[in-house]
């Protein structure tokens, strides 16, 4: 019944502020006053209104106590945010407005707010001596209800310790919802409640993920951690299956014939999706006619229907250590829409005319139909390459020569060069790692890349320039920013002490220097940590309809429309050229624009769900090697450790500062080391040192190692 009171009372009050909002913002009002206007003269009620006002709150109205009266507070002390939790349970609110400061919020405060979440936030008076504080008044929309995590179930309840490092709660989950899980395997939970009066969110499994350590499980956790579904839905995978793999004479009478002009694919070795082939033509004129066909995937994937809706929904392909999870069903990517070799296929293409300096005299864009002649793997593609015989041998040979030439003038326009170390695992039948090695890239790989890049960067092009002195027409272009110069400084001043120079002076000075830096540390100890804090000193690209150049491939015009298969962004450069090519209108930019930003994330997404993966099989590779001594380099510091590369294998792992102990160490994070306090020795980032593996952590995906003194 106070309950109920307490309510009405605060609905009340909630209008009669909103009242004297409207005529005076600075009204000073007591408790007293307030239980007169609200005509409330009993006790209990003059005591709730006075809890009311002691607490602070009001739902959303705040009022602050001043000289035994109370000053109503204007709804400009909320703010809107992100939830950055810290390894204690309080966590700061990253404000939506970028000019606001981040406030900090007391674990009592976060009214069951979790890592991620948009929350409203009320930000308290500033006092002396404080940092920002506030507390969260409401949960606009949570980050994420699904978690992995290892179920413990007993006689009467289970919960689920979530994977999740940031997720500081565990999941409790009645019996009746367990999904059939056994104590200790690994499960993905929903959030189904959270009570208010109750410490932990309640949950329901969803999947039984397995037994810890399975290679299954966790990389089947890893996927389900990161927000990938583990299967398609039965009316995506319905209506993939419902689509023919033959092609009507009608199709191909709309499109341009390539039928008859060579054309191959050069893809990896395991790889079952082909998304693009390469035509090659010599030209009466002595001119070469070369056409980049990609798969034509969005006259498969209508727009609207569920297999639209799911590839929009995933964004893209994730590339875990030992599978592909794909963003089409399997149907389309590795058969309806694969360019696999002997069969007829459709595609959109970029064909052009280059003349011997490979420069463009004639560009086309539009639909084909193509028949790949041969499937070339990288390694096939490279021994033609080098050897100089071998299928289509002379055709390869001018298209490497002229890919020479357009990869020669990227990087005179000011192109940087990132050369960074791909881990690859060689694993046996249950998926265990028995061997990791670097993937090297040679010209069958760059000259590929360069006529992907080539596409990318003339569609982009073609339709921002269709437009000129029209109203723009909207398309889905890839940016990249220039990088901040306050982070490159950092970065040229660390790279300066292993003898390195960076003029920071303009664009192409500093994309010069960079390049010089690539080359000159290639194949050296430091060069993933080099290659690694430059790439961190660059701003990061995205997918956005707003046009600006992109600053690491030095091309004012990018798009990404090569690899529909596996990227989202590509299906809708598609359309949308097309909608152009038949006149049509400019599409609506606020809905591409939102598919943008939600491509952009998930691309960040798969990225980090590949990284798991890596993680994963360096600390299963290493699990075997406890002991073992390696040499490595120091990759990181933090005020906690200090993480080495091994040299030999790459996997990483962290030596603990407390395991060091011949000094107190702590971090000088300005100069990228760690210092011992009495005896004043260095680590420093990219230092050699000798390890010893001591102990792995797979369910964590952690490794530590022992430092071994001089």
């Amino acid at each position: 019944m106070a309950k109920k009171k307490s309510a009405n009372i605060k609905l009340v009050l909630n209008q009669l502020v909103s009242d004297i909002f409207e005529k005076n913002n600075n009204q000073l009002l007591n408790y007293k006053q307030v239980s007169a206007k609200l005509n409330l003269n009993d006790q209990e009620s003059r005591e709730t209104i006075l809890e009311i006002l002691k607490e602070g709150k009001n739902d959303g109205i705040f009022l602050e106590p001043q000289k035994g009266k109370f000053k109503l507070k204007e709804l400009q002390n909320f703010i809107i945010g992100t939830v950055d939790m810290t390894a204690d349970g309080s966590a700061y609110i990253v404000p939506e407005d970028e000019f606001e400061k981040d406030i900090f919020v007391a674990p009592r405060k976060l009214k069951n707010a979790l890592h991620g979440d948009t929350v409203k936030a009320y930000v308290f008076a500033k006092k002396r001596g404080r940092k920002n504080d506030g507390e969260v008044v409401e949960i606009i929309k949570r980050a994420k209800s699904d978690f992995t995590g290892v179920i413990k179930i007993s006689d009467h309840f289970a919960f689920v310790i979530a994977d999740d490092k940031k997720m500081m709660h565990d999941i409790f989950v009645p019996l009746a919802d367990t999904h059939g899980a056994k104590s200790g395997q690994r499960v993905l939970v929903t959030l189904s409640d959270w009570p208010e009066s109750a410490k932990n969110p309640v949950g329901i499994v969803k999947h039984v993920l397995g037994n810890q350590g399975e290679n299954n499980t966790e990389m089947n956790a890893i996927l389900a951690q990161y927000g990938f579904p583990l299967e398609f839905p039965a009316q995506v995978e319905k209506e993939a299956n419902a689509i023919p793999e033959e092609i009507s004479a009608a199709e191909i009478a709309k499109r341009k014939d390539f039928r008859k002009v060579l054309t191959f694919t050069i893809d990896p070795a395991d790889a079952k999706d082909f998304d693009d082939a390469i035509s090659y033509q010599k030209l009466p004129n002595g001119n070469h006619e070369i056409g980049i066909h990609i798969a034509d995937v969005s006259h498969y994937v209508l727009q609207g229907t569920e297999l639209d809706k799911e590839a929009y929904s995933r964004a893209t392909s994730v590339y875990l250590v030992d599978r592909v999870i794909p963003m089409l069903p399997e149907r389309l990517s590795n058969g309806v829409c694969s360019l696999r070799p002997h069969e007829d296929k459709l595609c959109f293409a970029a064909v052009f005319e280059l003349d011997e300096q490979a420069n463009i005299q004639n560009e086309w864009y539009g639909r084909t139909v193509i028949h790949s002649d041969r499937r070339f793997t990288y390694e096939e593609a490279q021994e033609v390459i080098e050897n100089k015989t071998g299928d289509y041998a002379t055709e390869i040979q001018k298209l490497n020569e002229l890919a020479y030439i357009l990869r020669d003038r990227k990087f005179k326009n000011g192109a940087i060069s990132f050369e960074s170390t791909e881990v690859k695992f060689k694993l046996d039948e249950a998926g265990k790692p028995i061997g990791v090695y670097v993937k090297e890239r040679k010209d069958a790989h760059k000259l590929i890349e360069d006529y992907m890049l080539l596409a990318n960067r003339k569609v982009a092009e073609f339709i921002a320039k269709k437009s000129k002195g029209k109203q723009k027409l909207t398309f889905v272009y890839r940016v990249h920013d220039s990088p901040n110069m306050e982070t490159l400084e950092t970065f040229a001043n660390f790279a300066s002490r292993f003898g390195y120079r960076i003029n920071t002076k303009s664009d192409k000075e500093i994309a010069k220097s960079l390049n010089h830096l690539m080359a000159d540390v290639e194949g050296k100890k430091e060069q993933n940590i080099l290659t690694s804090l430059a790439i961190r000193s660059m701003a990061k690209a995205i997918y956005t309809t707003k046009k600006t150049s992109h600053y690491g491939l030095a091309f004012d015009y990018y798009t990404h429309f090569t690899s529909p298969i596996r990227r989202y962004p590509d299906v809708m450069a598609h359309r949308l050229l097309q909608t152009y090519l038949d006149g049509g209108k400019s599409a609506d930019m606020e809905f591409y624009e939102v598919a943008s930003v939600h491509s952009s994330a998930m691309e960040k997404r798969a990225a980090e769900a590949e990284r798991a993966s890596i993680k994963y099989k360096q600390a299963e590779f290493l699990e075997n090697n406890i002991g073992t001594e390696y040499k490595g380099v120091i990759s990181g510091v933090t005020e906690w450790g200090m993480y080495v590369e091994i040299e030999e294998n790459k996997c990483e792992g962290m030596i603990r500062l407390r395991d060091i102990s011949d000094d107190f160490y702590v971090l000088d994070e300005k100069n990228y080391c760690i210092v011992g306090q009495r005896k004043k020795k260095k680590y420093q980032l990219g230092d050699e040192v000798m390890i010893r593996v001591k102990k792995v952590d797979l369910s964590k995906r952690q490794i530590d190692f022992t430092l071994i003194p001089d």
